[in-house]
């Protein structure tokens, strides 16, 4: 039997608005809903064929496709829609914030069987020197935490007693609740009134932890700090957060870094840099000058006859390993800053004078030709 038109079965037009398809069959699904109409068989197929249609219409790409090729292009291997109607999503935008659970409603109802929690991440934040960041290192921290209470050794039933199936929900920590809505009387999965969702009752509590299975404690951990770390960075280990209830898993605990400045050098990812000064006699004869390096070692440079302020000068290899691949190693970016004297005698300022003097007119003429240039740029 060939199907109904999509349109004609929600009762709307082919140019009917998102709205319009969504009203009209919110008020078929009501009427023809299986709760609403329990043991009609002719009810619970029609809301399946109301269901089908309102899932391709209320998809603009479905809706698409199917003013272009009707059924043909939801056909089995047809791709797009297979035959069948994922309850789920048509009711999710009815429902969501209801606390119901969509597909225990239309199942019947069925309910899981509880699982202790994981215990919580553990955040906090560690201060480093700036060699420890660049080089790695190993810190002690400590934490508050939970941990397993050692009297009933996480169980929190009273040492020769244990926890007892909860007899209200049969052990699953859930129970079902009837509820009206739009459609009817609809049915809901909540946490078990008499247990609390745990699905089990602890008659007689541990004293030790007050029946919670674990204690609040005081821990000192080992932290690698791993080399290249950067500022604001976090480290992750697994399985060192809070511990879970009843014996569930730990969380994890994730260590973020603040890294202490350094009196000489400074840091931009994998690069290290550094100003050092040299006086102008150095920078105008040139001189080997000692680089220091962030591990107390140093290397020999020799500074260019006619070094100018500000100069630039690489040391590869001597900045920071990369946090993920420690035999990657940025540069050392050194820059020189040529020192001018502040305070000079006599002598000192007669010897300049005849120095500029001995310089000539070529020294002279880089002077004047920087003044012309100023002089053209404003003209």
């Amino acid at each position: 039997m060939a199907k109904k038109d999509f349109y004609e079965q929600l009762g709307v037009g082919r140019s009917a608005s998102d709205d319009e398809i969504k009203k009209a069959y919110r008020k078929l699904a009501k009427q023809y809903h299986p709760d609403a109409n329990p043991g009609d068989k002719t009810a619970e197929a029609k809301f399946k064929e109301i269901s089908e249609a309102y899932s391709v219409l209320s998809d603009s790409s479905k809706r698409k496709t199917y003013d272009q090729y009707g059924h043909a292009a939801f056909e089995q291997g047809g791709g797009g829609f297979h035959g069948g109607v994922d309850i789920n999503d048509i009711f999710g935008s009815f429902f969501s914030g209801a606390g119901m659970d969509i597909g225990d409603i239309f199942s019947g109802g069925r309910s899981r069987t509880p699982k202790p929690r994981r215990g919580s991440d553990l955040q906090m934040r560690v201060n480093i020197k700036f060699e420890e960041a660049v080089f790695g290192a190993t810190k002690e921290v400590q934490l508050q935490t939970y941990e397993a209470c050692s009297t009933c050794n996480g169980s929190g039933a009273k040492p020769g007693t244990y926890a007892e199936s909860c007899k209200h929900c049969n052990g699953t920590g859930s129970e079902r609740k009837v509820q009206q809505s739009f459609i009817g009387m609809m049915t809901k999965i909540v946490p078990c009134s008499v247990c609390k969702g745990e699905g089990r009752i602890i008659k007689e509590p541990c004293t030790g932890c007050r029946g919670q299975g674990r204690n609040r404690t005081t821990k000192t951990l080992e932290v690698n700090i791993p080399k290249g770390i950067d500022n604001g960075q976090s480290i992750r280990i697994p399985g060192k957060g809070e511990m879970g209830e009843k014996g569930a898993p730990a969380g994890d605990l994730y260590i973020t870094v603040a890294i202490s400045p350094h009196k000489l050098f400074s840091r931009d990812g994998s690069h290290l840099y550094l100003e050092i000064p040299i006086t102008f006699v150095q920078a105008a004869l040139g001189d080997e000058i000692s680089v220091p390096t962030l591990d107390g070692g140093e290397e020999k440079y020799s500074v260019k006859a006619g070094t100018q302020p500000g100069t630039v000068i690489q040391l590869r290899g001597k900045g920071v390993p990369n946090v993920h691949n420690p035999r990657n190693v940025g540069d050392l970016i050194v820059k020189l800053n040529v020192t001018v004297p502040t305070v000079m005698n006599e002598k000192q300022k007669d010897i300049l004078r005849n120095f500029n003097e001995a310089m000539g007119d070529e020294y002279k003429y880089h002077k004047k030709r920087w003044f012309d240039k100023v002089k053209g740029y404003f003209a």
